[in-house]
């Protein structure tokens, strides 16, 4: 059995270490470790911290939305044509389809012996 000594040692690194981490993500006295001079320290209120536009101004669109939604959209539309022409290739359709062309011959053959 173990002794408990290397698990205590771990245990207290694991906590010292969270300790820290904590101390510094909770907006303590020193610089924080997820902003930099230059950076907002709380959020203003706006989706992305931008300010809306001027009323009767449209947002001007920067360069990487349009190939963006492009490029999405034509996912769109190749990934729903091409996901509904695929074949229907599950085990299902292809017994219904064995089972059909059996009887079918059943019953050619029973037109045939009928005929004789």
């Amino acid at each position: 059995m173990p002794t408990a000594k290397p698990f205590a040692a771990a245990a207290g690194t694991l906590r010292n270490r969270l300790h820290l981490s904590l101390r510094t993500r909770g907006g303590g006295d020193g610089p924080s470790r997820w902003t930099s001079p230059g950076h907002q320290e709380r959020p203003n209120g706006y989706l992305f911290s931008r300010t809306p536009p001027p009323p009767g101004q449209s947002r001007k669109w920067e360069d990487w939305e349009l190939p963006c939604y492009v490029t999405s959209f034509l996912t769109i539309v190749i990934l729903g044509v091409g996901l509904n022409a695929k074949p229907d290739l599950t085990i299902e359709t292809w017994a219904h389809q064995k089972a059909l062309e059996r009887l079918e011959a059943a019953q050619k053959m029973t037109l045939a012996e009928e005929s004789e």
